[in-house]
């Protein structure tokens, strides 16, 4: 609840104050829900850090024995875990965001030409996939300052790297691609403020969780609890 709660907190309130700062004419072609962009880059973390701890934490207590205990058959508990937590998160980031489009479509009259309404699907989507990451990340490391650490990192370094790729000829043309696919680069084409739809982003996100998620299944019944 802390971490939903934050969730909101911070993609609503960031999302009001920037679209408290701006101009109708600042709408004129973006979406009424761009100020939630702003808010998902802070509040994308709080749901990896919600993802990672729906498993992590039972194995830090030592009460996955007990979860296991009682459903001896383990993909049934990821299963559940993995289906409940991204239900949730989908439901209340499509809240978030579509709220931050209503209350700015309010302040801002009838000033933009483009369709809000699909970003706050697609976007929401993006980053419930993160979080469902995380939590195969956690059922993988099954350590929450681990698994934590290492979304940050999938998060942050592509954003980071470029620069230092940069610097080499070389290595330039690998750092904006990098770039172009890191997690701020894909909310933000997600929000039509960069040229491209985020399609093929969104799909490398959905390809990498669907590994990851292949992957803590597999270990969660090869290792000992």
């Amino acid at each position: 609840m802390w971490t939903l709660g934050l969730f909101v907190v911070v993609v609503v309130g960031v999302g009001l104050l920037f679209a408290a700062d701006t101009q109708d004419t600042d709408y004129a072609n973006v979406p009424y829900t761009v100020p939630a962009f702003f808010g998902l880059i802070l509040g994308q973390i709080c749901l990896i850090t919600l993802g990672v701890l729906v498993i992590s934490s039972e194995y830090g207590t030592g009460m996955i024995r007990t979860t296991f205990t009682a459903s001896p058959q383990r993909y049934r508990v990821l299963t559940a875990k993995i289906l409940v937590f991204f239900c949730v998160s989908l439901v209340v980031s499509m809240l978030s965001v579509g709220l931050v489009g209503l209350l700015t479509s309010q302040i801002h009259h009838d000033s933009s030409n483009r369709e809000w309404l699909g970003t706050v699907f697609r976007s929401s989507l993006y980053v419930s996939l993160m979080g469902v990451l995380a939590l195969a990340m956690g059922s993988i490391l099954r350590h929450s300052a681990g698994a934590i650490t290492a979304m940050l990192g999938l998060v942050l370094v592509p954003a980071i790297l470029p620069v230092f790729l940069a610097i080499s000829r070389s290595t330039r043309e690998i750092g904006n691609k990098v770039l172009e696919y890191s997690a701020p680069n894909s909310l933000a084409k997600l929000f039509h403020l960069d040229n491209g739809s985020g399609t093929p982003q969104f799909w490398l996100l959905a390809a990498v969780t669907a590994v990851a998620v292949a992957v803590a299944y597999i270990l969660l019944d090869r290792r000992d609890v």
